[in-house]
Formats: C-alpha cells, sequence, structure tokens
C-alpha cells in the first residue's frame, strides 16, 4: 500500500501545481494574453490524450521479468522531474518565442507524464482481483497524490514571493520531489508486479477498441461520470488561485496558503469516502460527497468580497468553505477509478491498459476542454492579464462580466456537472452483477 501510494505522488504533484499555477504563470509570469494561455493549455491537453492510447497499447505489449508497466514508469521518472522543473522558466524573447518553448516543454512533460500515470493506474486493477482491496489501493493511490499535491502548495506559497523567479525555484524543488517518488514506488513495487495479473497481449486495432468500449455499457457510465466530475473539478482548480484574488479581494501571498485546506480536505475526504464506500457502497458515497460538494459550489458564487481589514470570522469562512468543496470534490478522485475494475472484469480479456487509456485520454481531453474555455470566456468578458507578477499573481481591478464568468467557473457550471454525473449513475447495475455476466 505504501509504495502503491506513491506512485501517484510525482504526477499528482505535476497535475496539482500545473492545474492551479499553470494559467496563472502564464498570464503573469510569461505575459501571455488569457485567450492564448487557454489555447496553450488545450493544446498542452490534446497532445496528451493522443499518447494515451499509444502508450496504453505499447504497456500492455511490454514483456520484462518486472511485468509491463514498471518497465515504463522507471524510464520515465527522471524525464518527468526534469521537464516539469523546466516548464516554469521564462525564456527571453516575445509572445511568441515564449508560447513555442512552452509547447515542446508540455510535450516533454506530459509524454513522461502518461509514460509513469497509466502504466502505474493499470496496476490496481492487475494487482489483486479483490474489490475492497482495489478500492484501498486507490485510496492509497489518491492519498499520496493529494499529500504530494499538498507539499506542492505549500512549496508554492513559501517561494512563489519571489514572482517569476519563484516559479523557478518551485519548478526545481517539486521536479525532483516528482522523480524520486517515482523511482521508490517502482523500487517497493517490484515484488508484486512480477506476480500480476497480465495483460492476454493480443494485437487490437483502434476501431476494434472502440466497438469493446460501446459493447461495455459499465464503462460508458464509469467514463461519462468522471469527464463530469472532472471537469468540474478541473474548472476550479484551474480557477481558484484568480477567484481569491481577483473576486475575494485576498492578497496574493495569503491566497497561495489558503489553497492547502483544499487538499488537506480532499485527503481527509478519501478516507471518509473509502470508508463509507466499503460500508455501505461506492454510489452512497459518491451521492454524499457529490451533494455536499454541489453545495459548497453554490456557496461560493454567493461569497462576498473581503472589506480591508476582514474580521477572522470571514477568513474563517472562506477556509471553510475551501474545506468543504475538497471533502465533496475528493469524490472525483476516489470513486470512479473504484469502479473502473468492475467495468474492467465485465470484459473477458481484461485490457487494464487499454481501458485505463481511454479512462485517462478522456480526463486529459475534458481538462484542457475547460482550459479553453476558461481562456475563451475570460477574454470574451474583459478579463486583463498583468505584466509583472505580486507573488503568484497581482491584482487587477477587473469588469463586472469578467468577475461574473470568474464566479459561474468557481460555482454554477460546476454545480451542475456534478449534478448531472449524479443523475448518470443512477443506472449504475447492483454489485457484484457482472459476477453473473456470462
Amino acid at each position: 500500500m505504501l509504495a502503491y501510494g506513491l506512485g501517484d505522488a510525482g504526477t499528482g504533484l505535476a497535475a496539482t501545481q500545473l492545474g492551479f499555477y499553470l494559467f496563472p504563470f502564464f498570464t503573469c509570469a510569461a505575459g501571455l494574453p488569457a485567450f492564448l494561455a487557454g489555447s496553450l493549455l488545450t493544446v498542452i491537453k490534446v497532445w496528451d490524450a493522443i499518447n494515451d492510447p499509444l502508450i496504453g497499447w505499447m504497456s500492455d505489449h511490454t514483456q520484462s521479468r518486472w511485468g509491463p508497466r514498471l518497465p515504463w514508469m522507471l524510464g520515465a521518472a527522471l524525464p518527468l522531474g526534469i521537464s516539469l522543473a523546466a516548464m516554469w522558466w521564462v525564456p527571453d524573447g516575445g509572445i511568441w518565442e515564449r508560447t513555442t518553448y512552452y509547447v515542446v516543454m508540455a510535450i516533454l512533460l506530459m509524454t513522461a507524464y502518461t509514460s509513469v500515470n497509466l502504466p502505474y493506474a493499470s496496476l490496481s486493477t492487475e494487482l489483486t482481483p479483490d474489490t475492497a482491496i482495489r478500492t484501498r489501493l486507490n485510496a492509497a493511490r489518491f492519498t499520496g497524490s493529494i499529500i504530494a499535491g499538498l507539499s506542492g502548495l505549500v512549496v508554492g506559497a513559501v517561494v512563489l514571493g519571489n514572482g517569476a523567479d519563484g516559479y523557478l525555484v518551485m519548478g526545481r524543488i517539486t521536479g525532483t520531489i516528482a522523480a524520486a517518488a517515482t523511482l521508490a514506488c517502482c523500487w517497493g513495487l517490484a515484488p508484486f508486479a512480477k506476480k500480476a495479473q497480465r495483460p492476454s497481449g493480443a494485437s487490437e486495432p483502434l476501431l476494434l477498441q472502440l466497438k469493446r468500449i460501446r459493447s461495455n455499457p459499465r464503462f460508458l457510465l464509469v467514463l461519462g461520470l468522471y469527464l463530469l466530475l472532472w471537469f468540474g473539478l478541473q474548472l476550479m482548480q484551474v480557477v481558484a488561485l484568480i477567484w481569491l484574488v481577483q473576486v475575494i479581494h485576498l492578497s496574493p501571498g495569503l491566497s497561495t496558503w489558503i489553497l492547502l485546506p483544499f487538499q488537506i480536505s480532499a485527503l481527509a475526504g478519501l478516507q471518509i469516502w473509502s470508508l463509507v464506500s466499503n460500508r455501505r457502497g461506492r454510489l452512497v458515497a459518491l451521492r454524499w460527497g457529490g451533494g455536499l460538494w454541489i453545495a459548497a459550489c453554490l456557496w461560493s458564487m454567493a461569497f462576498a468580497p473581503l472589506a480591508p481589514g476582514a474580521s477572522g470570522w470571514a477568513l474563517a469562512s472562506l477556509i471553510a468553505l475551501i474545506s468543504l468543496v475538497g471533502i465533496g470534490a475528493s469524490t472525483a478522485y476516489l470513486i470512479p477509478w473504484s469502479l473502473l475494475p468492475d467495468a474492467i472484469d465485465a470484459d473477458p480479456a481484461h485490457p487494464a491498459g487499454m481501458y485505463t487509456a481511454w479512462m485517462v485520454l478522456g480526463q486529459k481531453l475534458i481538462i484542457g476542454l475547460s482550459m479553453s474555455v476558461f481562456g475563451g470566456l475570460l477574454s470574451l468578458t474583459g478579463y486583463i492579464s498583468s505584466q509583472t507578477c505580486d507573488g503568484a499573481l497581482s491584482f487587477i481591478e477587473q469588469p463586472d462580466t469578467a468577475l461574473l464568468a470568474i464566479r459561474l467557473c468557481m460555482g454554477l457550471i460546476p454545480a451542475g456537472l456534478v449534478a448531472i454525473g449524479l443523475m448518470v449513475m443512477r443506472r449504475w447495475p447492483d454489485r457484484g452483477a457482472h459476477l453473473q455476466h456470462s
């Protein structure tokens, strides 16, 4: 459990920092306009999605004494750390020169990211057939991910007072952590990966993969839930720092620290929903967590800006809101991945790499879409990018239309997506139904 929990630490650290800080970094330290920053993030995620089926297929067909997954993770550990560090450098030149640099770095980073994360995610199905242990493995996975993400936010809060220079220091520290955690995971899992279930190894063209997916209704339900929850979660992650600074009028230095309650509460939420899942069922955990998440989203829509010299009660209310979001949103990490092995078991061939690849592909496409929607919406509503950084982000008086767009992305839109996800999962079959599938 400990070794498996370390496996998502590197990629979880990368995902957390990219999710919370990359858009502010592009529009502040790198000086890119909002629409270009959003478009760049979309291009990054489209490439990240394209390489998923290829790496998933290659991972399924890799032969080694340690199984098909660990060689990919081991080989990509150092490239992941190096490219994560390089992503936060601001090169000389104009906007288009900087944009070109970030596209190249992002391709390298996301290729290494997928080469670690996708084979690693496949192991939760292959290490054991026991549903309860699979749920515990996914809880350990996302516990490691959130703890690593929390450490990344702490590093960011400490060093980002230096603006653009702070981003580069943050990248170097977290790149080192990401590489080391991935290597430690490989070392710890090696004895278990040797004995894990292996994929069938049969070659399957893309059209047959799509046919297999269409004929597996359980996977389609899990995928639909995952896309809806992650669209909402990613939208809130991208907008959170901007919402705190531009809408709530929190100082940039304090805003980076206020992000920490989200990670801490999400970590607590993982333990809560894992316990509820094992005692009451995963769908009960989804309904309870999703309802809490929706309530927190609607509260954020109505949260008033802090007045100068705001009282401790106002700040405590803000922390409570962020914490409620974290507890509710932790269902997006745990529940879809806990349900995925059931969908894989419904397929006689058990091609875990293929299903995991399509799961992650959908996630990355939806993240790219959320980035594009957010960047385009900000540009259309008149959002003003800054040219210098006061910490992670500079406060600038924004038009009312931009402030409304930020509130919608933090509140009403994610709430609607989570509600649709809860309705979709009303069609999920009873637990154990796949065991009677002939």
